[in-house]
């Protein structure tokens, strides 16, 4: 009988022991497990863009591909976002993606993470901040977008006088800043252009629609909107067609759009935008793509711009549109 108990201790203690050894399964990637990553948006529903953007994130970090993300939504509230990033070093995940509210206030958190050893890659918009501080950024050349913009507004108006309204984006954002900058260069460039009013929509039509009403009382002489979303853009137009104005086409007040959503290229077809400059959204597989560099050891590129175009009234087509990823 003693011998049975001391065999039946004996194999209990040596299956403790194999338990002990056994490596457990965590989070982290390091060890083949999912990779958790922090994801701070900085509103996820804000535009049409930014909810393709979202839905990019989650399709490609999603639980299938081996990811567990978590979504900070910080609803365009700067210093939540940084809250939420606080709180993603705090929870000790493996990445941490940022699309920025604003350019500013990212030193001390982003430090945190570094000192942390949690690699963070910025998608969208950059930020004010040593580049020492994140592994990558992932993006639109926002500046080049407005370029592509003011090129075309050069060419449609030639010689003639150019009176534009901006709709900013939100103030801060690196999609505004840089939008915005490329628009003044050009009007300082232009004698014959005159920025007659520009002010932040925030990215929505209905604020939009609201300042253009605003504007069309006080000028009647703007043939431009320089819109800095396609939502804006929609905004813009419904007020003036709403006030009896000609939109778009040969004659019209000139609509300019980015971000070239499916829906706002349709009416880049009909001809109520001119130009819509794209800014694409799908940054979800190339976030993957660095992490698994990240996790091969391998460093990828500091800066990692998407390819975009530029959409114009009187040369895009149906199969075009039809061909777009969204």
């Amino acid at each position: 009988m003693k011998k049975l108990v001391t065999a039946v201790l004996l194999a209990a203690m040596l299956l403790s022991l194999a338990a002990c050894a056994t490596p457990q399964t965590t989070d982290g990637g390091s060890d083949g497990g999912t990779i958790t990553v922090g994801f701070a948006q900085c509103k996820a529903d804000e535009s049409d863009w930014r909810k393709a953007n979202t839905i990019s994130m989650q399709e490609a970090l999603s639980a299938e591909n081996g990811y567990n993300m978590i979504l900070a939504d910080a609803n365009n509230d700067a210093a939540k976002q940084v809250a939420d990033v606080q709180g993603f070093i705090d929870q000790e995940v493996d990445y941490i993606v940022i699309a920025a509210v604003n350019m500013d206030g990212w030193d001390t958190v982003l430090k945190n993470a570094q000192d942390a050893g949690i690699p963070v890659i910025l998608v969208d918009r950059t930020v004010n901040a040593s580049e020492d501080l994140y592994t990558c950024w992932v993006g639109s050349g926002f500046k080049e977008e407005g370029v592509k913009a003011t090129d075309w507004l050069a060419s449609h108006f030639g010689d003639a006088e150019v009176n534009i309204v901006n709709l900013q984006g939100q103030l801060g954002s690196s999609a505004q800043v840089g939008r915005s900058e490329a628009l003044v260069e050009a009007v300082e460039a232009n004698d014959n252009w005159t920025l007659l009013e520009q002010q932040t929509a925030d990215w929505s039509t209905d604020t939009a629609k609201e300042i253009m009403t605003t504007w069309i009382q006080q000028h009647d002489n703007i043939n431009c909107v320089y819109a800095e979303n396609d939502n804006m853009a929609d905004g813009a137009i419904q007020a003036l067609q709403e006030a009896g104005i000609e939109v778009g086409g040969d004659n019209g007040v000139a609509i300019i759009s980015f971000d070239a959503n499916r829906a706002y290229l349709e009416m880049t077809l009909a001809g109520l935008i001119n130009c819509n400059v794209e800014c694409n959204p799908l940054h979800g597989p190339k976030v993957a793509e660095i992490i698994q560099m990240l996790e091969n050891g391998e460093q990828p590129a500091k800066s990692e711009v998407v390819e975009e175009s530029a959409f114009f009234y009187n040369t895009i087509t149906q199969e075009i549109i039809d061909a777009r990823a969204y």
